[in-house]
């Protein structure tokens, strides 16, 4: 199946600098880093990334340190949806002025109990006001943060309204079932596993990729398993790639995720900075971050993952 939208993008964190204002420059690095170790893009500006607790600015601003840096703007999947119309039109409007066509687009997510006629609207509002036949669209599936999922009756009004603009959904829902379900419903729409665990399964299904956390650290191993899933002469490797993987997701997990992954991002990088982040989350702890360097030596030496 050929998809608008496929492979392996990382839900990349965002360094910060003393003042807890984004890190340009260590972003724009990490971008570069993230390309090397065989990403095919980065979905910036998500949960990962903390996107919601940057303003507007900040968030055009991290775009385009990545586009300054020599990230092509085919690579960059951006975080665009907002709790409100006008600011998800503008952050929008500003990826497609730089040249970036597909953005990841959270539903309006302050209001709950909000119905499928509503999230239609919500949506439909967005793209009309944009008007523009560049666009495209991932939906964010991730209602254990929103409070809303997007029900596959919605995705069936979105696709047929606008078919060449809403394009694929990031499912960070965690269920292989609704994955399926979805790439069974809707052919040519591309289903991308927002966990990592899952997107062995999610390629013998026929899906579309991922969009992790977990990439900013294992992104070359997530790349073989996409590549490699289905060829049985690889099994071996994408065993040993699923492991590894399955190992950092789990140590990641074991702590607050977003810290943590911030926390190995810097032993990474050489650089303790990464471990900043913005409150209302809070950086691992001294003890905390030693534990998980003890732990990431371990990984490393029972999970070399994938061939070379």
């Amino acid at each position: 199946m050929t998809y608008a939208v496929s492979g392996v993008f990382c839900a990349s964190a965002t360094p910060l600098a003393s003042d807890l204002s984004p890190d340009l420059a260590a972003f724009a690095a990490h971008c570069h880093a993230l390309v090397q170790d065989g990403c095919d893009g980065i979905a910036l500006l998500g949960t990962t990334g903390e996107a919601n607790s940057f303003s507007s600015a900040e968030r055009r601003a991290i775009l385009e340190a990545a586009l300054s840096a020599g990230i092509a703007p085919s690579r960059l999947l951006p975080g665009t949806g907002l709790a409100n119309i006008p600011e998800t039109v503008e952050l929008t409007r500003h990826a497609l002025s730089s040249g970036v066509a597909t953005v990841v687009m959270l539903p309006p997510f302050y209001y709950k109990g909000v119905s499928d006629d509503g999230l239609f609207a919500a949506y439909a509002s967005v793209i009309e006001r944009i008007g523009d036949p560049r666009l495209r669209v991932i939906l964010y599936h991730i209602p254990q943060m929103t409070g809303l999922p997007i029900s596959h009756d919605l995705i069936e009004r979105l696709v047929t309204a606008f078919p060449e603009i809403v394009v694929g959904i990031k499912d960070s829902a965690g269920k292989i079932e609704n994955m399926e379900a979805m790439i069974a419903r809707f052919p040519g729409f591309a289903v991308l596993a927002g966990a990592d665990p899952l997107l062995l399964p999610l390629m013998r299904l026929g899906g579309g990729g991922c969009i992790t956390a977990t990439s900013n650290l294992v992104a070359r191993e997530l790349a073989y398993v996409f590549r490699n899933a289905n060829d049985p002469a690889q099994a071996e490797g994408v065993a040993a790639a699923q492991a590894r993987i399955n190992a950092y997701r789990d140590l990641s997990n074991a702590y607050v995720q977003i810290p943590a992954i911030k926390a190995m991002v810097g032993r990474r990088h050489g650089n303790p900075r990464w471990v900043r982040t913005r409150p209302p989350l809070l950086a691992v702890s001294a003890a905390e971050e030693a534990d998980l360097v003890r732990r990431l030596d371990d990984i490393d030496t029972l999970f070399p993952g994938a061939p070379a």
